[in-house]
């Protein structure tokens, strides 16, 4: 038997034939991605949804109608094609005007709907499809089997490929779709219906998606979930070659399938992360991705709430109400709810000092979750720390960790900040997925909670209830000072003008990244509070669901306000608690409070309390000023 570098022949050129099969996958389903950011500026993260629905949709041409292979290659992308126009004419292109983060955080909640709504209809296992007749078999090329539907897969993948960057590159219809993306009002001046065209790449993207999941249909499971499992990948991917390129994408999708089909064949368990792994060494040297060069607005079009008339008596009013509150909720509310819904609300704070006074929206958050919870654990089940120093532990590899990914990520910003922050996350999760240290899908169990200082007994609720109220407001008050300090308000301004704060001689980038690790440090101080209570660090901690939960919690109660977060945090947890015997309908349901958030109250509900209650200030200042009232009567 023959082998190159110890690897038998055939192996290795499986492997290497499994990675180009996926790498066709990655470019076909990257491409659409392209399209649509470089187009409309926009990271689709219902993109995966309708990969989805174009291999669903296959299922059930065939099941159900009788329609098989070769007309849903064409009908489900059309058809796919026409939801993805009518979500972008009904849903995004209400915030068309707004900063492009939007429509990023429209498109997830979308997914979450789509996603929770086939999972209701169809289940979550997989559903078996046929490959067609004319494709089945294969042929034997000496060193490897290749079958006939796995060649033509790569055939299709690559005629797209091509097709794709040549009407986008090369043709007229191209160059006024990239003039639309440049200058819209210009082109608009020039009698072309900019607002037809953008709808008309959004579909031209949810088809290129639709197609991918039909070719994926006879080799994958067809299930409500495929979109979501590889999504990420492809966030990488893209990253990788550059939002919007894409050149950069077909390069970067068929060497990403490459790499992980020979990273199988050298050492199999680094294949989930290796394609992590490139998207961090590229951006050490080229921070947009290899070919890209699309720039980020700078500003943001929703005004951030803030309380004019805000005094110091009213803020610690405030916080004593809430503090009292706590204390006294374990009278009517189960005590393991609030204790939840509190490390909850601290992690949704602290993603706030990034996303609301940082303006630096991370779809990545959970890594620090998850991280300091594993720590925790593990310092205080093997290593036997008391719960002090087991979460000291936990902190500061949250820190430390935070300090890592922000030195890489904070010389990005708006939508390239999400999607590197997502894929450094996704990094983190594979390594904790395949570090035995962490026990895997089983996680750490039965974490014993200690005697804090060697003297509360944690494992007596009351005393673990108040050490969690402690460990909350603690956190609450150092970030409400943080704010209100000058540290806090250099950050302000470079939120609000970047530019502009350079000139006055601060370093931008040491702000942002000193916020960043005090934001992940803090969310390392919650998860390692979480895994003290629960007795358990998982896999849900560190997934990028989580990162998708904290943004909901932060933006339903007020990005960019102290009490948002907080209230945010409490009633997704309620509805995670009562909603539950809804099943996959909880989905569905978070989705739509996230679109309705994003549509309706952009400000969240303490954001819209606080603009009301500014509002009606200005209102009463007025009327009651006589100074004021003598200026609004004209002159004799």
């Amino acid at each position: 038997m023959t082998t190159i570098f110890g690897i038998p022949t055939a192996l290795l050129f499986g492997q290497l034939l499994l990675g180009i099969i996926n790498g066709a996958f990655y470019a076909t389903l990257s491409l659409g991605l392209a399209v649509i950011f470089g187009m409309m500026n926009i990271a689709n993260f219902a993109h995966g949804a309708l990969y989805m629905m174009g291999a669903v949709g296959a299922w059930l041409l065939l099941n159900w109608l009788g329609v098989g292979y070769w007309p849903a290659l064409i009908i489900c992308p059309v058809l796919v094609g026409i939801v993805g126009i009518a979500m972008e004419r009904l849903v995004l292109r209400r915030v068309s005007h707004l900063d492009h983060l939007y429509g990023m955080l429209l498109t997830f909640g979308l997914a979450l709907i789509v996603q929770g709504a086939f999972r209701f209809f169809f289940g979550a296992s997989g559903l078996p499809y046929a490959i067609p007749t004319s494709l089945t078999g294969g042929v034997n090329l000496g060193f490897i089997f290749l079958p006939y539907y796995r060649a033509w897969v790569i055939v299709a993948s690559v005629i797209v490929c091509f097709a794709t960057w040549f009407v986008i590159e090369k043709t007229s219809l191209g160059a006024t779709l990239r003039a639309a993306t440049e200058n819209p009002k210009l082109v608009q001046a020039f009698g072309i219906n900019v607002p037809l065209l953008i709808m008309v790449v959004y579909g031209g993207g949810a088809a290129l998606a639709a197609f991918a999941g039909v070719l994926a249909a006879p080799i994958l499971q067809v299930n409500p979930t495929m979109g979501a499992d590889i999504l990420i990948v492809i966030f990488a991917v893209v990253v990788i070659g550059g939002l919007g390129s894409i050149k950069g994408a077909i390069i970067a999708g068929f060497a990403a399938g490459i790499l992980e089909g020979l990273t199988k064949a050298f050492y199999p368990e680094a294949s989930t992360t290796v394609v992590f792994l490139l998207m961090a060494l590229v951006l050490l040297v080229y921070p947009t991705g290899l070919f890209g060069s699309k720039a980020q607005a700078s500003h943001t079009s929703v005004a951030l709430p803030s309380l004019s008339r805000e005094t110091p008596l009213v803020r610690w009013a405030l916080f004593g109400a809430m503090a009292a509150a706590l204390i006294v909720a374990p009278l009517f509310a189960y005590p393991a709810f609030l204790m939840k819904a509190m490390t909850y609300g601290l992690f949704a704070c602290a993603f706030n000092l990034m996303a609301g006074y940082g303006k630096l929206v991370s779809f990545g958050h959970a890594m620090f979750l998850g991280t300091a919870g594993y720590v925790t654990a593990y310092a205080a089940k093997m290593w036997g720390l008391p719960p002090e120093l087991a979460i000291l532990a936990g902190t500061g590899c949250a820190a430390l960790l935070g300090l890592v990914a922000g030195w890489l990520c904070t010389r990005s910003s708006g939508v390239y900040f999400a999607m590197i922050s997502l894929a450094l996350a996704q990094m983190v999760y594979f390594v904790a997925l395949q570090l035995p240290q962490t026990g895997g899908e089983d996680g750490i169990q039965s974490v014993p909670r200690g005697i804090l200082f060697g003297l509360f007994d944690l494992s007596n609720p009351t005393t673990l209830y108040g050490f969690v109220v402690v460990v909350f407001l603690g956190g609450f008050l150092f970030l409400s000072g943080l704010i209100r300090s000058p540290f806090g308000q250099v950050l302000k301004a470079i939120r609000d003008h970047e530019p502009r704060t350079q000139s006055l001689g601060f370093s931008t980038e040491r702000y942002k990244l000193a916020a960043f690790v005090i934001s992940a440090a803090l969310s390392g101080l919650a998860g390692s509070t979480k895994v003290i209570v629960t007795q358990i660090a998982s896999l849900t901690d560190v997934h990028w669901a989580m990162s998708g939960e904290v943004i909901l919690m932060t933006f339903l109660g007020g990005v960019g306000t102290l009490y948002g977060p907080v209230v945010g945090a409490f009633i997704v947890v309620a509805m995670q608690n009562y909603l539950a015997a809804f099943g996959a309908w909880v989905t569905v349901i978070h989705g739509g409070v996230f679109v309705v958030c994003i549509l309706a109250f952009r400000r969240g509900i303490v954001g819209e309390i606080i603009s009301w209650l500014s509002s009606r200030g200005r209102v009463d200042t007025t009327k009651s000023s006589p100074s004021i009232q003598k200026n609004l009567i004209p002159s004799a």
